[in-house]
């Protein structure tokens, strides 16, 4: 199990939270006609988010994936931190191991007010998803 949160187009999400989970629920079928690793098919406030997450929170796969040839301690406390980021359009998908999740949540929530993306705590009880301006969809 992973602790997942996602970020999100704010203008290409519903603004009610019934609607925005039958949005959501089609966006992680992961249908797209892409790789869902390039962070280029992503609007540019969601690709400014991740290249800023990734210093925190660095990705398993695809082009920013760290190298581990030469595994040493620093490399396996960053290895500790990796996320598994599915990236689509409007969405940027991300699991992280229990053990950083509310470092994570924290982060996470921080950078999407900070580049105006939206916010879901998909792992959440209440699963917050929140506007960069501090809105709450419900």
């Amino acid at each position: 199990m992973s602790y997942d949160l996602m970020v999100f187009e704010k203008t290409k999400a519903p603004n009610t939270k019934k609607q925005f989970m039958v949005w959501y629920d089609k966006q992680t079928e992961w249908e797209e006609e892409h790789d869902y690793e390039t962070i280029g098919v992503s609007s540019s406030n969601l690709q400014n988010w991740f290249m800023e997450m990734k210093e925190n929170f660095p990705p398993m796969n695809g082009e920013y994936a760290p190298n581990f040839d030469n595994l040493d301690d620093e490399a396996e406390k960053l290895e500790m931190r990796m996320a598994d980021y599915c990236i689509g359009y409007d969405v940027i998908y991300v699991a992280f191991p229990w053990s950083v999740a509310d470092e994570a949540y924290e982060v996470m929530r921080d950078l999407a007010k900070k580049h105006n993306v939206g916010f879901f705590d998909v792992s959440g009880e209440k699963g917050d998803i929140i506007l960069p301006d501090g809105t709450r969809i419900e």
